[in-house]
């Protein structure tokens, strides 16, 4: 019986930090650190790194950062669009990591599926704030930044200490994004239609032949 739950709580925790790093990889860190520096969580052997005090303290530092840069509109999606190139390799390497002392095989299978979550999470992420920052005013990026944030925190929290409550919750993240996301592509593309419309790049109409006798200068 214990190892089938140290085995749902492997499962949990690998695809927690997956998916947590698409939204906020400096938060999953700072989580992960913390609870591996106290004792709250037996890190796996290639995760130990991470309860290192300057580990720690590099992941509070962006975590900070990234605090109040995604809470500002204009700013959130430049971030995102920098982070892609982080946090999706980094869902790959937590996951692939949390596994613990395993076949390479199991390992890079655990690399796909988190770098396959953190890309979902961070592309639901990065698309619905480009919808959101066609508005003007501050308080929705707030909203959605603030609810971001605590949806890491106690996913993370529920993976660590309720893994199959995770699992169901995740189960239902990736439902919401399949239904979600062709809504927002299509979104996405009728903005881009529209500043392309506005900036007077819509392909112009031919000019029409000049009466018979009068030559086209």
């Amino acid at each position: 019986m214990d190892s089938y739950h140290e085995l749902v709580h492997t499962i949990a925790l690998t695809l927690g930090v997956g998916w947590a790093s698409g939204i906020n990889l400096y938060a999953a860190l700072l989580v992960l650190g913390i609870a591996g520096a106290t004792g709250d969580l037996a890190l796996p052997p290639n995760l130990l790194v991470l309860a290192n005090p300057l580990v720690i303290g590099a992941a509070g530092l962006m975590y900070a950062l990234e605090f109040f840069a995604d809470k500002t509109p204009g700013v959130d999606s430049g971030w995102d669009a920098l982070h892609t190139f982080i946090r999706i390799p980094a869902g790959a390497l937590l996951a692939a990591g949390a596994v613990g002392d395993v076949t390479p095989a199991l390992q890079i299978a655990a690399g796909i599926l988190g770098g396959g979550l953190a890309t979902a999470s961070h592309v639901t992420k990065a698309g619905t704030r480009l919808l959101i920052n066609t508005s003007p005013e501050p308080f929705s990026n707030w909203t959605a930044s603030i609810t971001e944030d605590v949806a890491v925190f106690g996913g993370l929290w529920a993976a660590l200490n309720q893994p199959w409550l995770f699992i169901s919750l995740l189960l239902a993240f990736i439902c919401l994004v399949a239904w979600l996301m062709p809504k927002v592509f299509r979104a996405l593309r009728k903005l881009g239609g529209g500043i392309l419309r506005l900036l007077g790049r819509r392909p112009r109409a031919p000019a029409a032949d000049p009466p018979a006798g009068i030559e086209r200068r």
